[in-house]
């Protein structure tokens, strides 16, 4: 059973956040963007959840809560995104124990949003399946088609030339594979990433393939 006042709440919260941030006051497709994206993260966290026996509640809120720190101006955007998990978890604790939480699972709620990004955190924390559940939702949430088409479309891959368009699809491809077998926190998360980068790699090898017929008689 989900707490629906408690996501609730969260999800008011990380709103709020996002309507006041300085960054997204002046870019409102990056913040509906990362409002989308963070609903599919928890919809990814929730589906991992109730197979796994985690609680679905503090799993939706961990990933909701995930990306808040997007509310800031990082200033400088790399040093910015590494350090916006940490971030994340300094700005979610306070409202974390307004819910009436125990200690220990604000703390590994935190942890986990802590060390999404680099798998490192600022404060003592274990990296539980549980905790690390929200880092997975993240990545597999980055292997769905609406990724396919906002890759395609930020790459500028219409506008290559035909061996650039082969090039960029080859390396997409090597990529892919090279990552297919990465380890994930839970069976159902693996389960999970195996299916999206299967349908990726389908992918990639089909436009490689239509690439091939695309310049003379084969």
């Amino acid at each position: 059973m989900i707490n629906k006042e408690a996501v609730a709440r969260t999800e008011q919260f990380l709103k709020e956040k996002f309507d006041g941030g300085e960054y997204f006051a002046a870019n409102e497709y990056a913040k509906n963007y990362r409002l989308e994206h963070t609903y599919r993260v928890a919809n990814i966290g929730r589906a991992i959840a109730r197979k796994e026996g985690f609680d679905e509640t503090e799993t939706v809120i961990a990933c909701l809560l995930h990306d808040v720190s997007y509310c800031e101006d990082f200033g400088d955007r790399e040093q910015g995104w590494k350090e916006h998990g940490r971030r994340a978890a300094a700005i979610a604790r306070p409202f974390l124990e307004t819910l009436g939480l125990p200690a220990d699972r604000i703390n590994d709620i935190c942890y986990g949003i802590a060390i999404h990004v680099d798998d490192e955190a600022d404060f003592p924390g274990e990296k539980t399946p549980f905790a690390l559940t929200v880092g997975d939702a993240d990545n597999i949430e980055r292997f769905d088609v609406y990724r396919i088409h906002e890759i395609l479309r930020d790459s500028g891959f219409l506008e290559m030339s035909f061996d650039e368009k082969r090039e960029f699809a080859e390396k997409r491809l090597e990529g892919l594979r090279r990552i297919k077998d990465m380890p994930l926190a839970t069976a159902t998360a693996e389960e999970m990433w195996q299916e999206r980068i299967s349908f990726y790699i389908k992918f990639y090898e089909k436009l490689i393939d239509q690439l091939r017929c695309s310049q003379s008689i084969l």
